[in-house]
């Protein structure tokens, strides 16, 4: 009964920073940050790092299992009304008021839950189980995003262990069926006038036991090792985006299957090119003279030039559309080249420069600002808003 011992001494909420009436996905989502902040390879040689890990493991082995949470509120809801360590109930010998032993025969505490809940939840235990997702990281150019290469991972996370292939005995050996319970992983026992069944307390509850366990894994049946996983990115990843690989999480129990790998794709920023969903942004400088006159400019794609019409009187800021030139979309077409135009003021300008620009000037009868005023003096006649 070390777990449900556990569970008085231990907030496992409070482990995880969550309320108790926290939802799954809260839950989940709080393990993975703090699994991630406190993974021993991100905090190499730091033991006290190393035990908030297993704490928050812990933790997350009971609030992240249904089952397992409803029971723990339970105990927690029974020991919050007195039954407890130290506390009152009137379950023991002792009747009300008996201070209860966590660590004694079936009158205790211990005993208790264990009638309560100790034959269903090892039943559980012994059934398999599906392995904990995992989630890691990958960093890929814009280039590469735009291609959708199949990359490789690597982590370090719970695996089948090589020694034992799962089973947790020593190689040459096999688990035995449990001679106490006989494989059913609990016991029947008598008190007075009731019957309970308790858990084993040969085997823990799996019904079978291991006379030589594993070197390698002291019986658990998996190892942390370090891992590598290929995953094929899509064609336009976006930065951000998590890719599923199925059964390539941690490894399960009792026989039961892996669980996945999400990988949280970071794409590195291009210097030239910017991104709008399936399309690119490019500013692209132009001259004044190209601006007014209009001109065929080249203009750079990933895959090589383009020559793009400017056309007569262009202003800053307008945005030109290259079609087909953008990321490979997650539809039929790939998306397109937006191209905002940036129109270069010349400075520095020699003699001949500035007289040519002050010609210009001089027959150029257009004022650009003539309705800038028109438009203030009209704001003014307006009433206020309530005369």
């Amino acid at each position: 009964m070390a777990a449900q011992r556990e569970w008085f001494e231990k907030d496992y909420y409070s482990v995880l920073g969550v309320p108790e009436g926290a939802t799954d996905k809260d839950i989940s989502r709080a393990y993975k940050k703090l699994a991630k902040q406190y993974h021993p390879d991100a905090n190499a040689g730091n033991k006290d790092a190393e035990e908030r890990f297993k704490e928050i493991s812990a933790a997350y082995d009971v609030l992240g299992d249904t089952a397992k949470r409803a029971e723990y509120d339970e105990v927690r809801r029974m020991v919050a009304s007195g039954v407890g360590p130290g506390g009152y109930g009137g379950f023991g010998p002792g009747g009300a008021g008996q201070a209860f032993n966590f660590e004694g025969n079936l009158g205790d505490l211990g005993g208790l839950f264990g009638n309560l809940f100790g034959a269903r939840r090892q039943r559980r235990a012994a059934e398999p189980r599906r392995g904990h997702d995992l989630e890691t990281e990958l960093h890929l150019s814009f280039e590469d995003a735009l291609r959708g290469p199949t990359s490789t991972v690597r982590f370090r996370a719970d695996a089948t262990c090589a020694t034992c292939a799962g089973s947790g005995a020593a190689p040459g050996s096999t688990p035995e069926t449990c001679p106490e319970c006989h494989g059913t992983g609990t016991i029947a026992v008598d008190q007075g006038p009731f019957s309970f069944s308790q858990v084993c307390p040969n085997c823990g509850g799996p019904g079978q036991v291991i006379p030589k366990p594993c070197p390698n894994c002291k019986g658990r049946g998996v190892e942390m090792r370090a891992r590598e996983v290929k995953v094929r990115i899509p064609a336009g990843v976006a930065d951000g985006q998590r890719i599923r690989v199925k059964g390539r999480g941690a490894a399960g129990a009792n026989g039961g299957p892996p669980g996945d790998l999400h990988v949280v794709v970071h794409v590195r920023p291009h210097a030239l090119f910017g991104r709008s969903g399936d399309d690119l942004t490019l500013r692209l400088p132009i001259t004044l003279a190209e601006a007014a006159l209009g001109a065929d400019v080249k203009v750079p794609t990933l895959d090589g030039q383009v020559t793009v019409r400017i056309p007569p009187g262009t202003q800053p800021g307008k945005v030109l559309r290259v079609r087909g030139r953008g990321m490979d979309g997650s539809r039929a077409k790939n998306g397109d080249l937006l191209v905002t135009v940036d129109v270069r003021v010349p400075v520095n300008l020699n003699a001949e420069q500035r007289a040519a620009l002050e010609a210009l000037g001089a027959v150029l009868d257009e004022d650009p600002r003539a309705g800038l005023f028109a438009e203030a003096q009209q704001h003014d006649r307006r009433p206020e808003d309530g005369s």
